[in-house]
């Protein structure tokens, strides 16, 4: 199961240092809680006032209470902490002096628990999974033709990011918490699912400053001025992005869009601008305490995320609006006539078997045992028919679920990890290397005995490395290029493992010589016989760096490999060695007569 929470407490909770996931003790022990040592994947985490949390909980925890409910609900209390203890730790004492002494809970929620990333949906969830409420049931209102508010969205912003999504929260009632809890969960989402705003950018504005229709367009950085978020004069694009260049927060978004002719803009119908997304709202449409309508607009390059994250936040705060969990639809215009409404709020049905559930999991329990679990898990379950199935309803805050083996995870965790029975497989099967494996492990032993480093070097590397720099064409190596390289260093799976000991050897030149290193691992190289366009092939590559070329070392190294595979010194069927054609630095083994590899005699000073 791939979420974490699914582990045991070993003793109280965190108090100041990391907690973590799970660890397995060994056979017949309860799972326990990781370790401040330990790793642990990486996961968002949630920071919330332990007073305003009991507050929604309607109850007092002591912080083992605490802990313990989140182990239940799959969840990571990770630490205890003030507000003045993270400043202490971070900037020192001095800077500490006035902060907050507020207790904070800082919780590790799964990373597609989008529904978790506030102190709304945590107590929700929380609640829903103790039984003290039901899951709320989110409505989406219509307004009546010629009432409700329209975005447009025009053919050159379509060039630049091409979708957006909208909603109204009416009638809204902050507090400084919640209003908090807001901005929080906006930047939560931001640096999750939307990938640090390159999928989705999420902009909310005051409802009574602006007037719809609302149109999402695209212009030239000098066509476009307004007074940005905070600030207190106008300034054009071009300057908003020199402005914000060595901003700590905003700079590492500019390069999502100052490469572009036209930057994206969303103005209201008497051309005030309210945000120019990814980058920064505009301060007309800033939102406070007081803000009783918000207008939320999400705009990106993937549709998808952007309605997940339009439902997320809807869904958390529409429990402030006036009428609790309801949302006011925003009617999208597409460039070509067409018209969709948002938020979607879907709900979805799924069936699930009850003996897949049992299954899977290891236990036997009654198909309304299971559908009660799975309510517990905010996923609103009944039995069907004769017992065979189970209907879920999956709501529009559950985008984790997309398999059956999401329900049965939920069903999992919320009949509690600790009271699965352990049992023995009833199919034995013992275990077995596989031979290419064993082989290469047993080299490693020798090439080490023989008095070889090995190195283990990027399975990518640039074009240069295994064409240019060895004196080959980019064609005839058959190099498997990636799609979107992030660098140039990593352009193409490597074809040959002697760059990466070259580069090995160029970073370690202050080192005592000789240096003499080795690596057996896999290259890649294209195949269109396969189903995946490309094959790995186990290769062995040995380096000897020193003042002098050292020819008789690497000789005496394939040797002994070759001694070691069995390989006779000899045409008819070993290998001989003999002056690469045309190649006067380097000279070619031949095994049963065909090349079987190739030794380098540069020499690397």
């Amino acid at each position: 199961m791939g979420r974490a929470g699914a582990s045991r407490r070993n003793g109280g909770p965190p108090s100041g240092s990391a907690a973590g996931g799970a660890v397995r003790r060994g056979p017949g022990v309860q799972w326990r809680r990781r370790g401040a040592g330990e790793r642990r994947a990486a996961m968002p985490t949630v920071s919330v006032k332990r007073d305003l949390l009991f507050q929604a909980l309607g109850r007092i925890y002591t912080d083992e209470e605490f802990n313990e409910l989140c182990f239940e609900f799959g969840l990571e209390l990770d630490e205890i902490t003030t507000e003045k203890d993270i400043i202490s730790k971070e900037k020192g004492e001095d800077r500490a002096k006035g902060a907050s002494d507020t207790v904070l809970y800082k919780i590790d929620v799964p990373a597609n628990r989008y529904d978790l990333l506030c102190l709304e949906g945590l107590v929700r969830g929380l609640q829903v999974f103790k039984e003290r409420i039901n899951l709320p049931r989110y409505e989406r209102i219509i307004p009546a033709e010629g009432e409700g508010q329209k975005l447009i969205i025009t053919e050159k912003a379509v060039q630049v990011r091409p979708h957006a999504v909208a909603a109204v929260l009416r009638n809204i009632t902050f507090t400084k918490e919640r209003y908090d809890s807001f901005i929080d969960l906006q930047e939560k989402l931001h640096q999750n699912i939307c990938r640090r705003r390159a999928l989705v950018a999420i902009g909310t504005h005051d409802l009574d400053t602006i007037s719809g229709p609302f149109t999402y367009t695209a212009k030239a950085p000098s066509e476009i001025k307004f007074k940005p978020l905070n600030q207190s004069q106008e300034y054009t694009a071009s300057q908003i992005m020199d402005l914000y260049r060595t901003d700590s927060h905003l700079r590492h978004y500019l390069h999502l869009i100052e490469n572009k002719p036209l930057y994206p803009v969303i103005y209201d119908s008497n051309g005030v601008v309210l945000s120019m997304p990814p980058i920064i709202n505009g301060e007309h449409t800033k939102i406070s305490i007081n803000t009783k309508n918000v207008f939320i607009e999400c705009t990106g390059t993937d549709i998808t995320k952007a309605k997940i994250v339009l439902d997320i936040i809807v869904t958390m705060f529409s429990e402030y609006c006036e009428k609790p969990f309801s949302v006011e639809a925003v009617e999208v215009i597409y460039p070509n006539g067409k018209t969709h409404i948002y938020p979607e709020l879907a709900y979805r049905k799924e069936k699930v078997k009850p003996e897949l559930i049992n299954k899977k999991i290891g236990i036997s329990e009654t198909p309304s045992s299971l559908a009660k679990l799975l309510t517990r898990m905010c996923l609103k379950s009944h039995v069907i028919g004769n017992g065979n199935n189970i209907e879920v309803e999956i709501p529009p805050t559950r985008a984790d679920i997309i398999h059956a083996c999401d329900i049965v995870e939920d069903a999992a965790i919320a009949y509690g990890y600790n009271n699965i029975q352990m049992a023995i497989p009833k199919t034995y099967t013992i275990a077995n290397q596989l031979p290419l494996n064993k082989l290469t492990e047993l080299l490693r032993l020798d090439l080490a005995a023989a008095g070889f480093t090995e190195a283990l070097t990027f399975a990518l590397c640039s074009q240069e490395d295994v064409a240019d720099k060895l004196g080959v064409d980019i064609s005839a190596t058959k190099a498997v290029r990636i799609a979107n390289p992030k660098t140039a260093e990593f352009q193409v799976a490597r074809t040959t493992l002697l760059p990466g000991l070259l580069k090995t050897i160029a970073a370690n030149r202050k080192m005592p010589l000789p240096l003499k290193l080795f690596e057996i691992s896999d290259v890649v190289v294209k195949d269109p016989n396969t189903d995946v366009g490309a094959r790995n092939y186990r290769h062995f590559c040995a380096v000897y760096y020193n003042k002098s070329p050292g020819f008789e070392i690497i000789h005496g190294l394939l040797d002994r490999v070759m001694q070691l595979l069995e390989v006779p010194p000899n045409k008819e069927n070993g290998y001989t060695i003999k002056a690469a054609e045309g190649k006067e630095d380097r000279a070619a083994a031949y095994s049963r007569g065909c090349s079987g590899g190739q030794m380098f005699l540069y020499n690397l000073r």
